[in-house]
């Protein structure tokens, strides 16, 4: 028990410790730093006319990832590059704090870089980031920014069993002396298998002099930002090196082939912190997020689900298969089963959703309401304990406890022009196939018949039938099809 007690106080010591040293780097270095973002090029192999960078990961555009990291960084100066596409990269992604430069013609990575220089702070380092390499962790660049500092140039490189087609880090007596391309390196460069990420930070004070200085003299016959890694070592300027946590933070897109990989790689990630956070997945395989899933203990999902947007499932919250949940707040020990579609809607404690419901945009559900199989409601609120069990429409709504909505049952809540309110109160029964015409209002303990069209409001704690006399015709003949 005494070792434990020691044990845990070195612990936190040791934590304490961490902490500190983490805010010491946010506070030092994030606060000073350019960011450049490389988001020019076409990406021929993707075979589409939408540039590279806008192609969707978990549900937004590659760039926004690289842009959303950036921030997270707390960078002073962003700047993307852009190029094919025109203006539909910035006007896809723009925001107050972006600023863009445009690179025509396309002529590499260094002229890219370059095209952003007026708007750099000299006395800050420039980070280089890729619009299509999403998924760099902040971890990993604080690490590569810190070993950099801001006198130093940093390189973020990484070991690949089979590094074909990427950049080779040659190093002398294990300093790095320059970069290689593959299509420029000979038969021992192409033999190492430390390859260059193309993320580095740099000192800005020298990054005008060095893009000056860059040849096009190559196999491919561009401006190699790389290339300013020999420069640095003959100007005297240390060159540095970090490593990322995992090679998929370094894997770009060049084609839909690669994108549909580093999808299953980044939900496959997702879907680990989830079930190290206690989710129960059924199977981690078969799980989407697109946008921020946060989920409370014991909550359990089914598979093939889609979480889209901001979703909060509280505790004991249960997912059956194939739902589709956009914005939506789900409250502890509600059951949403098979097929459901939930769109930013709240969904209230102990409720019971489907299976095949759909919950539109407005709907708000309180404490163990009900909407079972092909039942559809919109911009509509629900309170306590009600229920609408089978196939019926409420639109535009307010509807109070312990309300028994009948199958069938619709809310005539359009004219054509405008739409109008249907209020139900308290402890009312709604026989099925009723049509309920906006605006009208059912009183307190009302009861409608089935069949009922309700055009007018109904009183409180009575009948109210509105259907035709039945009859029988005597003698009558169903028709018979003439032959001919």
């Amino acid at each position: 028990m005494l070792w434990n007690k020691q044990f845990g106080k070195s612990l936190a010591k040791f934590a304490l410790s961490a902490r500190d040293k983490l805010l010491r780097i946010s506070t030092y270095i994030y606060p000073t730093m350019n960011v450049v973002i490389l988001a020019a090029g076409m990406g021929k192999r993707m075979q589409s006319s939408l540039p590279k960078v806008l192609h969707a990961l978990a549900g937004k555009p590659l760039l926004n990832h690289v842009i959303a990291t950036a921030r997270q960084l707390q960078a002073s100066n962003i700047c993307v590059i852009y190029g094919h596409g025109g203006e539909q990269v910035p006007r896809t992604v723009a925001a107050e704090d972006l600023r863009f430069a445009l690179q025509e013609p396309q002529l590499g990575t260094g002229h890219a870089v370059a095209q952003a220089l007026p708007v750099l702070d000299v006395n800050q380092p420039t980070l280089v980031l890729y619009g299509d390499v999403p998924l760099t962790t902040t971890a990993s660049l604080a690490r590569l920014i810190a070993a950099a500092g801001k006198d130093k140039l940093g390189v973020l490189t990484v070991d690949m069993a089979d590094p074909t087609g990427l950049g080779r880090i040659v190093r002398e007596d294990g300093v790095i002396k320059r970069i290689v391309e593959q299509k420029d390196a000979n038969e021992t460069e192409r033999q190492i298998t430390e390859t260059n990420t193309g993320i580095m930070a740099i000192p800005t004070a020298h990054l005008q002099k060095w893009l000056g200085n860059l040849s096009n003299k190559n196999a491919q016959g561009e401006y190699y930002l790389t290339d300013i890694v020999a420069q640095a070592v003959a100007d005297g300027v240390e060159v540095v090196s970090a490593q990322p946590d995992a090679v998929w933070e370094t894997l770009g897109v060049n084609s839909k082939v690669q994108l549909a990989e580093l999808e299953r790689t980044h939900q496959k990630n997702i879907a680990l912190k989830l079930l190290e956070q206690g989710v129960g997945l059924y199977d981690p395989a078969r799980i989407d997020v697109r946008g921020n899933l946060q989920c409370g203990r014991d909550v359990t999902i089914d598979v093939g689900c889609v979480f889209i947007g901001e979703v909060h499932l509280e505790d004991g919250v249960s997912i059956g298969p194939n739902c589709v949940i956009n914005n939506a707040r789900i409250a502890a020990g509600s059951n949403i089963k098979a097929f459901c579609h939930i769109e930013d809607a709240v969904v209230g404690a102990k409720s019971q959703i489907g299976p095949y419901a759909r919950l539109r945009p407005g709907t708000e559900l309180a404490e163990d309401v009900h909407i079972g199989n092909f039942v559809e409601v919109k911009n509509s609120q629900i309170a306590a304990h009600s229920k609408a069990n089978h196939l019926a429409y409420i639109g535009d709504a307010t509807i109070g406890s312990r309300v028994n909505i009948g199958a069938g049952t619709i809310t005539c809540n359009y004219d054509g022009v405008n739409k109008s309110r249907t209020i139900i109160e308290d402890d009312a029964f709604i026989g099925s196939d009723t049509q309920l015409v906006a605006p009208v209002r059912v009183g307190k303990g009302a009861t409608l018949g089935a069949g009922t069209t309700l055009t007018k409001d109904a009183p409180e704690g009575k009948l109210t039938v509105s259907r035709a006399k039945q009859i029988t015709i005597d003698g009558w003949q169903r028709p018979v099809k003439i032959k001919k």
